[in-house]
């Protein structure tokens, strides 16, 4: 059962009377898709649709194309909540929750290549692809010591880059990489994982810290309630998997 929230809640979470949550487009496991007039359709949208929900207020999707800009909007006021990837680089600026859910991050690699390990990735000279400001590439940022990132300004541009300029890695969510490897002979995806997005629900730092503690609360219960399961089962998210609960 989903809690109810105090009055305090409410106004912190929705001060216009409407929630509006931020929305980030390029996860293909939490916005599957979009309809015709825009709209996202998926386990981020329709976890934001239940919080309003509870809330008793109308809903209204920010949508971005990716979740460094819906980290940059945290600091304009354009959204209530948002939804994208926790990180301590945003968090700087967010409120995050625990995370609602996980997808594992790991790396593919060539043809012919002698990569049996991520310790074998972070070596001088590697060159590895990645999505910029992805919340794996933050995570690589913090804590490659040797190999050097590509940044591509999108995930099919981090793979075209891997490809045409032969470098020795992609970085990516594994189910996409399971997708990316079927169109290169020979390539491989690693075993295993160097980190695991922590996809939370997180409020402006800024905000009544009333709406913050009732967010907490409707993410650990959407978790133990099965509601994130459904979510994911709905929708045929396959790669992403309920969070623990805190």
């Amino acid at each position: 059962m989903l809690p109810t929230p105090a009055p305090g809640a409410v106004d912190a979470l929705a001060p216009a009377g409407t929630l509006r949550a931020g929305i980030n487009l390029s996860n293909f496991l939490l916005v599957t898709r979009t309809q015709d007039d825009g709209t996202p359709i998926g386990v981020s949208p329709d976890l934001a649709a239940a919080l309003a929900s509870q809330l008793g207020v109308g809903l209204e999707l920010q949508t971005y194309t990716n979740p460094g800009d819906v980290a940059d909007a945290a600091t304009s006021g354009a959204w209530d909540i948002g939804n994208i990837g926790a990180d301590p680089l945003r968090a700087e600026f967010i409120n995050f929750t625990d995370a609602y859910a996980e997808i594992e991050s790991t790396f593919l690699v060539p043809a012919g290549s002698t990569v049996a390990s991520f310790a074998d990735v972070d070596q001088p000279g590697m060159r590895i692809s990645v999505k910029a400001r992805a919340a794996y590439a933050l995570w690589l940022e913090r804590n490659l010591e040797h190999a050097t990132l590509v940044e591509s300004d999108s995930l099919d541009a981090s793979f075209e880059t891997f490809v045409e300029q032969r470098l020795d890695a992609l970085a990516g969510l594994r189910p996409r990489l399971a997708d990316d490897v079927a169109k290169l002979p020979g390539a491989r995806v690693l075993d295993g994982k160097f980190s695991a997005v922590q996809q939370a629900m997180g409020t402006p730092r800024d905000r009544d810290p009333a709406g913050f503690a009732y967010l907490r609360e409707f993410v650990e219960a959407a978790k133990s309630s099965g509601l994130i399961a459904d979510l994911i089962e709905r929708h045929t998210a396959n790669g992403l998997t309920v969070a623990p609960l805190a």
